[in-house]
């Protein structure tokens, strides 16, 4: 079976490390530019490996169809980026869609954004998450207003049509009058798509221990589910269309990638702490790898047979494709799931279906995603 694939490529590093943040990076300061130039070497190694491997048996790699490059924080690469861009053209089948980086607005400059631009890049993903200094700096998070205006104007030049900037809400000292603030000065670059978050504190993290000791107080929780339902409203009233749980697009310009993640469509993962799923549609079964978070073990050992695999059966996979379309406004991919698991999603789930089918899916997705499994579960229990 030759199929479309994904591609997302971690990138580990770092200028600061933000309280809140639990994802796997290292401070680049760390690192020298050989460090950082052999591991980009490995990261092509990898996916070049990674297409062979799944290029024997039930799977064939025709053509990589969108790419993620996240992080960490592929900024702080410079134009050493150059070198991943360069390299991944030449690969078979590199025909990207969508090609989106990540970057941060401190680490942005006109000379990266050169450089994605000339190499393929057609979309970039700003970390603005708030322009409130005092709730930056409550979190550890580099970059004053003045600054922000300044790399959003300059971002917003290179990618006018395809831009998308995160928020946040939530954040220590918010409160509505800051969070609208934020909006306004977010909209006025015209970006094409907006991720908004409302802060989840991750166990074992900075921010976790700064709320523990009372260091640092957050908005209480029905203050802070407010802040971020204004903050929708605001976006809906703009002209976004909210067609994800956090993710609203202007003009169709829904993040391609994501929906793929969104329809479980299969997608290579490469990089310390980066994850894979390789989907076989004829079983409705999946292989999932995941890497080592520890930047050192990939650089010299960046292939699939040291990571951690997974096998997803048919049920595991019928709920994860039920978890993942559910975020989506459209719900699942309705022919793709009798596809796979040869049944409807209405046969699967009836009862829920009928219970929530005048209530928001997306905003209470955890109550209906517990009714829909245990519903779920039930059924596969008296077939079996």
């Amino acid at each position: 079976m030759t199929s479309s694939i994904s591609l997302y490529i971690h990138i580990p590093f770092c200028d600061n490390f933000c309280d809140y943040c639990d994802f796997y990076s290292v401070k680049k300061e760390t690192t020298n530019q050989d460090y950082i130039d052999s591991f980009l070497s490995a990261v092509i190694t990898d996916i070049k490996h990674q297409i062979d491997f799944f290029s024997i048996g039930f799977f064939s790699i025709g053509e990589i169809k969108t790419v993620y490059i996240g992080g960490g924080t592929p900024s702080v690469l410079g134009k050493r980026i150059k070198i991943l861009l360069d390299a991944l053209k030449k690969i078979d089948g590199f025909a990207p869609l969508e090609f989106t980086v990540e970057a941060n607005p401190e680490s942005l400059n006109r000379e990266f954004l050169e450089v994605c631009a000339e190499g393929g890049v057609n979309r970039l993903s700003l970390g603005v998450q708030t322009f409130y200094e005092p709730s930056r700096m409550a979190v550890n998070r580099f970059g004053n207003t003045a600054i922000l205006e300044k790399r959003l104007a300059l971002a917003s030049s290179f990618f006018p049509d395809s831009l998308s900037v995160d928020l946040v809400t939530g954040l220590p000292y918010h409160d509505e009058k800051v969070v609208k603030d934020d909006l306004k000065r977010l909209l006025d670059f015209n970006p094409a798509h907006v991720s908004l978050y409302s802060l989840t504190v991750e166990n074992d993290t900075p921010l976790e221990k700064k709320i523990k000791s009372k260091e640092i107080t957050l908005p209480d929780k029905d203050v802070s589910d407010s802040l971020w339902l204004n903050s929708r409203d605001i976006l809906k009233e703009s002209g976004f269309c909210h067609y994800e749980i956090s993710n609203f697009a202007k003009n169709g310009k829904m993040s391609i990638h994501n929906l793929r993640y969104w329809r479980m469509e299969g997608w290579l993962g490469a990089g310390p702490g980066a994850s894979g799923t390789i989907i076989d549609d004829k079983t409705g079964t999946a292989k999932r790898y995941t890497y080592a978070a520890d930047v050192d073990l990939y650089k010299d050992e960046p292939f699939i047979h040291t990571a951690i695999c997974e096998e997803l059966d048919k049920p595991a996979l019928m709920r994860e494709s039920l978890l993942m379309g559910f975020r989506y406004s459209e719900g699942p991919d309705k022919t793709l799931f009798k596809q796979r698991f040869g049944c409807v999603i209405e046969d699967c789930i009836p009862q829920t279906l009928e219970r929530w089918q005048d209530r928001d899916k997306m905003l209470f997705l955890n109550s209906f995603l517990s009714e829909a499994f245990l519903e779920l579960d039930k059924r596969m229990c008296a077939n079996s």
